[in-house]
């Protein structure tokens, strides 16, 4: 049996740089998931999808795969997330949309897999950001012009 790997992206709302391209070119080994509130614990899990799959919206009107809480994924599942943003600066710190989802999700895996890459466009680069305890840094953000890559300690 051929391994696969779980990647995850996001569905674009709002102007957040759109994934469909990236999506389906995706190695054949690499299985595509989309995040899915988990209102229990206000944490992110995932499912598998592919475009035509049955959707339904969460609380914030944007598309979630309609499968049953027992079929998602966890964070440790996944060998990349691909992150939207809404600001970042060149040492790969990220401005989500202000919910928390993603620092709460991936705040147990910041020395190990899922890579982490943010998305977006060079025009949301700011000089400097000032992270909070709680904000994870992304491995890398990726523009339509420039890959910044985040230094390790």
């Amino acid at each position: 049996m051929r391994w696969r790997a779980y990647v995850a992206g996001y569905w674009a709302v709002d102007g957040e740089m759109p994934l469909h391209a990236w999506q389906l070119r995706l190695p054949p080994h690499c299985v595509y998931c989309l995040p899915v509130l988990d209102e229990g614990d206000n944490t992110l899990r995932f499912a598998p999808f592919r475009a035509g799959d049955e959707t339904r919206p969460n609380r914030f009107g944007i598309p979630e795969p309609a499968l049953e809480a027992s079929s998602l994924l966890r964070v440790a599942d996944m060998a990349l997330i691909v992150l939207p943003l809404t600001g970042f600066d060149s040492n790969c710190h990220r401005l989500g949309m202000g919910g928390g989802w993603y620092d709460r999700s991936l705040r147990d895996h910041r020395a190990a897999p899922p890579h982490l890459v943010g998305v977006g466009f060079d025009c949301q680069r700011v000089d400097a950001l000032q992270p909070r305890e709680w904000d994870v840094p992304c491995d890398a953000i990726v523009t339509e012009s420039t890959t910044y890559l985040r230094e390790k300690p």
